[in-house]
């Protein structure tokens, strides 16, 4: 019998895959995406005349994990309205049973395409900080994402910011069985969810300021200069391997990351006194500049005297 190449088999998976979306106002136009849980298709609202994404469990069975998963993620998507997340516009079942969920349709860059084009380093950073926001925004719901990644983030052509990939995400609090250990993706994963019986600690809000540290990192990909000793000590802080060793808090990373381009002291960094001075005279070099012209100035111009008036002959 004559085996089927890795091509063949692809498009095989690919047709049972492909949603059938009779008796909805949906129709598929292609696949944009592929994950672990599902896939994401490009579709088209017949009703409102705009393309939505539309997300799906991926093979035929109808029941199990993914499918709860994929149903937790449109609820914790449903509960997080924030600029930097993709709203759900819909969900239901397909004729097969599997479920599905219609979100907006993201256009852009994932980060790390982003990065590879001509970016500074300040423009990095203010991008890690929109990228905090909406993470930030989520924990203050009670809910962790666990999977940060700059696969899991998009760059809009405008600039805009989206956090995407709600799969796994965790509801502090919420009863479950699935503490996190093992979900997550190597290099972004914290200690404590690769822990095969979460001995290290409990996943966390810490775990995806572990993962901002990583990205944070990621954030220099490509560049010919290695990030400033201050932002090496952020990123060390966030990625430090006890949880209670970390930033508590995402805006506590963030606002460190601000104080850097403020040129203020960060928290995570001891400067030298000879740092400390370089610091601050880069910060103060406008008005440095300005008392040195002065000064320059004042010492080259010889004052002006008006002559003594001629009083005549005493």
């Amino acid at each position: 019998m004559k085996s089927l190449s890795d091509a063949t088999l692809d498009h095989l998976r690919a047709v049972v895959d492909r949603p059938d979306l009779a008796g909805t106002r949906y129709e598929v136009v292609e696949p944009i995406a592929s994950g672990g849980m599902g896939t994401v298709y490009r579709a088209r609202d017949r009703e409102l005349e705009r393309e939505v994404a539309l997300k799906v469990v991926r093979g035929p069975a109808p029941e199990g994990p993914m499918a709860e998963r994929l149903r937790q993620e449109a609820r914790t998507l449903a509960r997080l309205e924030h600029p930097g997340l993709v709203p759900v516009h819909d969900v239901g079942t397909l004729p097969d049973g599997r479920p599905y969920y219609v979100m907006r349709l993201v256009r852009g860059l994932r980060l790390d395409e982003h990065l590879r084009g001509a970016v500074s380093q300040a423009e990095r950073l203010r991008l890690f900080l929109r990228i905090c926001e909406p993470v930030a925004f989520a924990h203050a719901q009670g809910i962790v994402h666990r999977d940060l990644k700059p696969a899991n983030i998009m760059v809009g052509p405008y600039g805009e910011v989206l956090v995407l990939d709600w799969g796994i995400a965790k509801v502090l609090g919420a009863a479950s069985g699935d503490q996190g250990m093992g979900l997550g993706t190597q290099g972004f994963m914290a200690p404590e969810q690769a822990s095969a019986d979460g001995a290290l600690a409990p996943v966390d809000q810490r775990a995806d300021v572990y993962a901002l540290g990583a990205i944070l990192g990621e954030m220099w990909r490509g560049m010919e200069t290695p990030p400033a000793r201050p932002i090496a000590a952020i990123r060390a802080r966030a990625m430090a391997e006890a949880p209670d060793a970390r930033y508590a808090r995402v805006t506590d990373l963030a606002a460190d990351v601000s104080r850097f381009l403020d040129g203020l002291r960060v928290t995570a960094y001891r400067e030298s006194p000879l740092e400390r001075v370089g610091r601050l005279a880069k910060r103060h070099r406008t008005a440095i500049g300005l008392v040195a012209a002065y000064l320059l100035y004042a010492d080259g111009v010889t004052p002006f005297r008006p002559p003594l008036k001629d009083s005549g002959p005493t």
